[in-house]
This record gives structure tokens, sequence and C-alpha cells, in this order.
């Protein structure tokens, strides 16, 4: 890994893949196999995926795996396979937070079923268990799940339906309080669907990884992820019957392997379609180099986490600005910086403007979805709905972290960060 590029005279991306040359090969052995699209290599990146799952720690070895691993084409696919998968339908609702990425909540909507919003926990972007139950328990009483109330007019209750699935979403690397979560699902009877995207891998200290804990977890390899393999994803679930319905699923409701019915010479060529599918698989040109990555995986994470320290040393007693939590579960997809304070809630824009000025790459995860104009029409809400949210989103900032910074990359944003909020915050 090269960590001495000098990018001191050029834009710093706020994000970029870790590839090299085992990366490299492992596409072009594909490209001479004679197969391209879903076959062995899926399927060998999809066995290996579901052993390192087991692992305890670190390096150690891999036990009979107790979770089926099953390769998608985005996260965003496999998130629906799993509601899919779980009997999610019209007159169902599902609960999701409204600090999470559009993709979390549009599959609901694919599923004709709706999305009820849920707040985080206050200064933080994880879904508050306490507000999710306050939902569940005013649907018990025959009410809508929200009291939104609203100046000279009726109050906003949301949508009426039966409560059937959540989906907390682990943000930036971080978990949500699942022990909490699940209590509450095993209470109303609510499937719960862990959107894992950001946590791989996010080892908990009882040995069990983020994505492993509810009926299914869907994790992603987008291009900015923390293992990549362009576009992709990974369902795992401990349910057989939800694994059987989603490998089905994926590949048009056809119910045998197109790569068995193309490369054994003594398959039959019948199939049966025994439902209206998707087009989901994974090809293996991209299963190969998310068997490299994940290889890497545990290189790649000490590094994201050597950079998140430094950013966490430099910035600890800086007064206008409050640093992530860490823990040893972080998998620091992200490094979200926030503004402190009142000024800080004024300010964020300016200094994303002066740091963007100075080549620096920043984004801002994630602009809570009660606010764009679909959900925001379709539910009848406002920004000021869901209050810790729209908080945490007006004084955030995501930083650079990605594996193949330098230390002079890395010293770069420390230093550009430190100068612009100094003059702000004067």
């Amino acid at each position: 890994m090269n960590t001495k590029k000098d990018l001191s005279n050029e834009p710093l991306p706020f994000a970029r893949p870790s590839i090299g040359p085992e990366e490299e090969a492992a596409v072009l052995r594909v490209l001479r196999s004679g197969w391209l699209t879903t076959g062995k290599e899926t399927l060998a990146f999809e066995q290996e995926f579901a052993s390192f799952l087991q692992r305890k720690e670190k390096g150690g070895s891999a036990p009979a795996c107790s979770h089926t691993a099953l390769a998608v084409n985005s996260a965003t696919s496999g998130l629906h396979l799993a509601l899919e998968a779980c009997g999610v339908g019209p007159g169902d609702l599902v609960f999701v937070p409204t600090y999470t990425f559009t993709a979390t909540a549009e599959v609901v909507r694919y599923l004709g079923a709706e999305v009820v919003f849920v707040d985080v926990i206050p200064g933080t972007y994880l879904m508050d268990p306490r507000a999710l139950e306050e939902s569940l328990e005013r649907i018990n009483k025959g009410k809508g799940p929200y009291e939104l109330l609203r100046e000279g007019q009726a109050v906003t209750e949301g949508p009426r339906g039966r409560p059937r699935a959540v989906i907390p979403v682990h943000f930036g690397g971080l978990g949500c309080d699942m022990g909490s979560i699940r209590s509450i699902a095993r209470k109303y009877n609510l499937t719960v669907i862990e959107d894992a995207a950001h946590a791989f891998p996010s080892l908990l200290p009882d040995g069990s990884f983020l994505g492993t804990l509810g009926d299914a977890g869907v994790f992603s390899f987008y291009a900015t992820k923390t293992i990549t393999t362009g576009e992709g994803g990974m369902v795992v679930t401990g349910k057989p019957e939800l694994a059987q319905r989603i490998s089905i699923m994926r590949s048009h409701g056809i119910d045998r392997s197109v790569w068995h019915r193309y490369t054994d010479t003594k398959a039959s060529w019948q199939y049966d379609v025994v439902a209206p599918g998707y087009k989901y698989n994974l090809p293996d040109i991209l299963a190969a180099i998310g068997r490299v990555q994940l290889q890497r995986a545990w290189e790649l994470l000490d590094r994201r986490r050597y950079i998140a320290h430094r950013y966490t040393e430099a910035f600890r007693d800086l007064p206008f600005v409050i640093i992530p939590p860490d823990g040893p579960e972080n998998a620091w997809h992200l490094y979200p910086l926030r503004l402190a304070g009142t000024i800080g809630l004024q300010k964020r824009d300016e200094m994303i403007q002066r740091l963007q000025e100075q080549g620096i790459g920043v984004s801002v995860h994630f602009i809570p979805l009660h606010t764009m104009r679909y959900y925001a029409e379709t539910y009848h809400l406002l920004p000021s709905d869901f209050p810790y949210a729209m908080d945490s989103f007006k004084r955030t900032i995501s930083l650079p972290i990605w594996p193949d910074m330098s230390d002079q990359d890395i010293d770069r944003v420390i230093i550009t960060v430190k100068k612009a909020g100094e003059e702000l915050f004067r």
C-alpha cells in the first residue's frame, strides 16, 4: 500500500479506493477464464465472506458458518431482497431512521409498504430505540406513529398500517443499540434488517459482527466503502428460508443457477420460474475484486484507524469541534466532525467552503430523508419534525478517510481544518 504519494499540489479527494496489483490480477484472471457473469468467483466470495464473519478475532480461525452470504449487485438490491423475503408488502409499516441514505427507505416503497421515520439519539447519527418504541406504542393505541404538531392545523400522525419491520442503520462504522432494538422487535413482532453498508468489518466485544445480529444484514461494496467491488453488496442471514428466497429472487425467480446450467455438460437445460424475481446478481469480475479486498480487510481497517486516530488527537482540544466517538468496533467508513455550539450550526456551510477552496474534498452524511421533497410531500413532514437528526446534520462535515492517504495528506487536512476553524470561530 502506497502511503507516501505526494498530493500536496493537487486536490485531495474525499474518497478513493485502494486498488493494487492483486486486484488487477484477479480481474485479468476472470477476463481470461471465458466466464464473466455470476459463477465460481462469486460462489467463492460468498463462502469466504461467510467464513470471515465467523472469526472471533483478527487473524482467527473460521469454524463452520452459521450465516449464509448471498452476493448482490448493490446494497440497495440487498435491502430490497431482504424485505421481500420477509414478506413486507402493501399495508405494512417499516421503521427507518431519517438519518440515512435514500436507499434504506426507497426499497420499502418498492414493495408498496409505508416508511415510518425515526429520530436519532441526541448528539448522534443512530436510531433512537426510545423513539422507535414510542411510535409503536402510539400504533398499539390505534393512533398514527407520530404526534407531529402543526401550528394552526391538525396534528400529522403519519401513515397507518401493520408494523412489520425495522431497519437500523449503522452509521459511519458505529453500530446502533442492537440490544434495545432487538428487544423492541421481539416485543412487537418486527423483522430486523440491519443496514450495515458502513459497518464492515465492525467486530463487537462478544466476537460477533455488526450485520449478523438481525434476521438479515446487508453490506455495501460501493466504490467508497471499506472494501469495494466498485458496485456490489452482500446479504447475510442465519435463516435458511430467507436465504433460499433471496437466492431465487436475485436471479429472475429462476429455481436453478445459471452457472450450473451452462457449465455442467450433464445438467439439464430445463428450469422453472417460481416467482417474478429481479436481476440483482453480482458478476464474477466484481466478485474477484471483492475476494482480494476481503483478504485485505484488516489491513485496510488498520489504516483507517490510524487516520482517525491522527484526526482525533489533533482535534480533541479544539473548542469549536466535537470529535466522533471511538471504539474497537468502529469500521471508520466515515470521520464525521461536528461543529460545536450555536455558532457551529451557523458556520458549517462556510467551513465546508473554506476547506474546498484549499482543495480538501469533504462531504455531508446525510441530509435527513424527511426533508427530501418526495418523503416530505408523501408523508406531510417538516424539517423540524425530527429535531435531533436536523441538529446533527446541520453541524456535520465528513472528512477524507481512505487507506492510501499519506501522512502528508493527513497533515494537510488537519492544518486546513484548524486554520479554517480558528478564523471562523474567533
